[in-house]
């Protein structure tokens, strides 16, 4: 600044040359010139300089990064060293930094401009999946974590599954809107296989028919990302890689996946007395103005399990994504109906039902009380599968197990549990349990326990011939007399 008021005063008041200030201050004399014309301070003007270097490599080194994703991939893209490389090796004489200077502007003209977007309240809600690692029973696996964030308030609903699947998502999605006691009218995911059957042109998608009818049932208009971008739902996106970070570190521990699912939900929730926004509203005064303009709960809630039309086999087992249940042996053979949830698959039947715990690929849920009328008839069978069998019929058959293999020996303990077995499907559990029970208690033998006794009633009606009839019956104090009878004769 004091240098441009002594060039102006010594041009314009002492009356001295341009080429004198120049060469006596030591600046150049379109400087001097410039300050004279009034051009604001420590501005300097852009000259274009050519480059005929990159104006002569700029088009084919374009036209390979253009043409790379087709001999590319992400992880193995083409870096400015080797598209540098591969310009010399076509006679192009060009530097590396000159290279890097064109895929830098290339690549920039490249990105896009994302949009700065204003939320609703109630309008919209973003969902997507994430992997985490968790201790389930003191065991380290992998388990995968559902998040819904409703963009307007930022509050989030989250829950932890044993696999990212169909019936996971449409029960997240249940469990968000119950736990909200509310429904965004729209929503935003990714084009899932549990959602999306076809990607169509544009933003048009043919919905896979059970999230057609939870989007039915629950009257939200889903809204799709564009396929391989991720940030179309970066609310989502940056909020559960934030959830895994601040909320899954250490890893957590507990008994189930729904026990550190509930821990992980509450401190969400404890959330939402702070993040205040610039009017200085917290997550739950915004969410509190949301829930009003969302639509309501519907009467029923959505059943989330899977319908699967099974076939059981000649072993009486089903087979059901790589797992194995067993039926009533009684079913062997029928076509059945499974549902698949979560954590339980129900089997229906003919005449009744059957639930097991959920089994990963390869497992196997077998309860041997389904076939106690097959074990009742093959003591080496029931045998093999005691231990089973009596863990699930519980008390008193697995006393009277133990008891029958100290006593017997397994091979004949399995003789008389066969006996016992029969009576139960005859009679039923709880009546063979009642007098097992009593038998253990008296000590006697178990199957003088169960044999049927006959009740002969007081006021029989005798016939007038017999009635008179009178029936010695032998007693064994008189045995010896008749031995010692029999010796004399």
């Amino acid at each position: 600044m004091d240098q441009v008021f002594v060039i102006r005063h010594k041009v314009m008041s002492e009356g001295r040359s341009v080429r004198a200030v120049a060469r006596e201050l030591g600046v150049s004399r379109n400087t001097v010139r410039r300050y004279l014309a009034g051009a604001p301070v420590g501005e300097r003007k852009r000259v274009g300089r050519s480059q005929p270097v990159m104006d002569r490599v700029r088009p084919r080194a374009e036209a390979v990064l253009a043409e790379s994703p087709c001999w590319t991939t992400n992880k193995q893209r083409l870096t400015a060293t080797r598209l540098h490389r591969m310009l010399r090796d076509e006679g192009l004489e060009v530097g590396e930094t000159t290279v890097k200077r064109i895929v830098r502007e290339w690549r920039r003209r490249q990105h896009e401009v994302f949009v700065p977007l204003v939320y609703r309240p109630g309008d919209l809600a973003q969902v997507d999946f994430f992997e985490v690692v968790v201790d389930v029973a003191a065991e380290r696996r992998k388990a995968a974590l559902f998040v819904m964030r409703l963009m307007y308030s930022g509050r989030d609903f989250a829950w932890l599954y044993p696999r990212q699947d169909g019936v996971c998502f449409y029960d997240g999605h249940v469990r968000a809107f119950e736990h909200f006691d509310a429904v965004p009218h729209r929503e935003a995911l990714d084009n899932l296989r549990p959602a999306v059957a076809r990607v169509l042109v544009g933003s048009e998608r043919e919905l896979a028919p059970r999230f057609e009818a939870l989007a039915a049932h629950y009257v939200f208009e889903p809204c799709f990302a564009r396929p391989r971008t991720g940030h179309d739902k970066g609310g989502v996106e940056a909020r559960g890689r934030a959830i895994r970070l601040q909320e899954l570190v250490p890893i957590p521990s507990g008994p189930s996946l729904e026990a550190i699912s509930r821990e992980l939900l509450a401190r969400l929730d404890a959330r939402c007395s702070g993040g205040r926004d610039a009017q200085g509203r917290t997550i739950g005064e915004r969410f509190a103005d949301e829930r009003e303009r969302m639509l309501p709960l519907p009467a029923h809630t959505f059943v989330a399990a899977q319908f699967r039309p099974v076939c059981a086999s000649r072993r009486s087992l089903v087979r059901i994504d790589g797992a194995y249940y067993s039926v009533w042996s009684r079913w062997n053979e029928l076509d059945l109906s499974a549902y698949l949830g979560v954590d339980h698959i129900e089997i229906v039947g003919p005449d009744d039902r059957v639930v097991h715990p959920r089994q990963r690929f390869g497992g196997r849920s077998v309860d041997y009380r389904h076939y106690l009328p097959e074990l009742s008839r093959k003591p080496q069978a029931l045998r093999q599968v005691a231990d089973e069998l009596v863990s699930s019929l519980g008390e008193p058959f697995a006393t009277l197990w133990r008891q029958l293999v100290e006593e017997r020996g397994p091979k004949q303990a399995a003789r008389v549990f066969a006996q016992v077995l029969r009576n139960i499907v005859d009679r039923g559990a709880i009546e063979v349990s009642e007098l097992v029970t009593a038998a253990l208690a008296r000590g006697e033998p178990v199957l003088l326990a169960l044999r049927p006794h006959t009740v002969v009633s007081a006021t029989a009606e005798v016939p007038a011939a017999l009635a008179g009839v009178e029936v010695l019956c032998a007693r064994a104090s008189e045995y010896d007399t008749l031995l010692a009878a029999g010796g004399d004769a």
